[in-house]
């Protein structure tokens, strides 16, 4: 009766909150925002640009698949479909239990699949340098090719409370975003060594249109300005992380067309692609921290207006820009076959993504990560 009345007590503490109806509308303002778009451009006579998938070439060695949050949800299923592809899928997650889970399943579904995991923590810099050691002394012992093909960044979470990580940053933008900005550039090497096409994919959300104005700052991007905050801006940091993700996605992938044009006059160089997907709203676990009241009502309208999908469709997005042909880069994926879309104004400033970089480096010279660079 005690914890009964306790969760009654926390669903209405939540309903009344301004952070829980700034995602109840905000939210679905923006993602009705991008079908919106979606739409306007199949019946205007310039269409989006959408690509068609082009399955890895598995001999003579299979490629290798890096798929973060690979425990439960989108993760889930696209290590499961990559499996499909072919691919030698690492699966990365924080909990071993779930990972030999994950496993099971998956190979219950592909007895042919090919799976390794490893247990990371993506919100500690050290755990991320200790999983690539890992990683490389793996590829060495299986006699694979020492490098990869295939980066998924789709570990994330929606934390309604203030943590922190060891490294002292607020956990919701260390996980989303600042682990990602990590092992993306520790596996940097190992993509560019691939003797065929790399590629890399940010998984990020709709959620980032929100953002209409950002200070980028040291307080800024490791969180701690909104660890000051009388009450925690769940969503407000929700959507910042995902912006950050998808700046330094378009700001990743003009470095590696510079450096592209720079190595083009002297030898063959192999360039790693980067795009962005937005699998939009899917049933996941990412509300758990909701109370439940509230997280099955807000599936229940989603599902009613048609924007709710299951896992195994809204995964589509995250497999497009996966399989997209080579030379595919800085594009956002979003609703399936192929298809793309404009993201924000925002999130395509050059010099906003610039200074995100350097700020974010500059942040974490300060951890082993610095060590690491040098």
């Amino acid at each position: 009766m005690i914890s009964l009345v306790k969760e009654l007590w926390r669903t209405l503490l939540f309903l009344f909150s301004m952070q829980f109806w700034r995602m109840g509308l905000l939210w679905t303002f923006s993602i009705v925002f991008s079908h919106h778009q979606l739409i306007k451009d199949f019946f205007c006579s310039q269409r989006p640009k959408s690509y068609y998938r082009c399955s890895p070439c598995v001999v003579p060695v299979r490629p290798v698949a890096v798929v973060t949050g690979a425990t439960s949800g989108l993760g889930f299923y696209t290590a499961y479909e990559l499996s499909k592809e072919g691919y030698v899928v690492v699966l990365v997650g924080r909990s071993q239990q779930l990972l030999l889970e994950a496993e099971r399943k998956i190979k219950a579904c592909n007895r042919n699949a090919h799976l390794k995991a490893f247990q990371v923590d993506l919100s500690s810099v050290e755990s991320i340098i200790l999983f690539r050691k890992s990683l490389q002394q793996w590829l060495s012992d299986s006699d694979l090719h020492s490098s990869i093909q295939l980066l998924i960044n789709c570990a994330g979470i929606l934390a309604t409370s203030p943590r922190t990580t060891a490294d002292g940053y607020d956990q919701m933008i260390g996980t989303n975003y600042i682990g990602a900005f990590v092992l993306t550039n520790l596996l940097l090497p190992l993509l560019e060594s691939s003797n065929v096409s790399s590629r890399i994919v940010n998984v990020t959300s709709f959620t980032h249109r929100n953002v209409t104005d950002m200070q980028v700052d040291d307080r800024t991007v490791s969180g701690k300005r909104f660890l000051s905050y009388m009450q925690y801006p769940y969503a407000n940091i929700y959507e910042y992380s995902k912006l950050f993700l998808l700046l330094f996605t378009f700001e990743l992938h003009r470095q590696l067309r510079l450096r592209e044009k720079s190595h083009q006059i002297f030898v063959a160089f192999h360039i790693v692609d980067i795009s962005a997907a937005d699998p939009g709203v899917v049933q996941t676990n990412i509300l758990r921290e909701v109370p439940s009241l509230l997280s099955l009502s807000a599936h229940f309208v989603l599902k009613y207006l048609g924007l709710l999908q299951s896992p195994e469709y809204g995964v589509s997005s995250i497999i497009d820009a996966a399989l997209a042909p080579p030379g595919t880069s800085g594009a956002y994926f979003f609703g399936g076959i192929g298809r793309t879309i404009e993201p924000s104004i925002l999130s395509r400033d050059a010099g906003l993504a610039l200074k995100l970089w350097e700020t974010t480096s500059n942040l974490l010279s300060r951890t082993p990560f610095g060590t690491e660079e040098d």
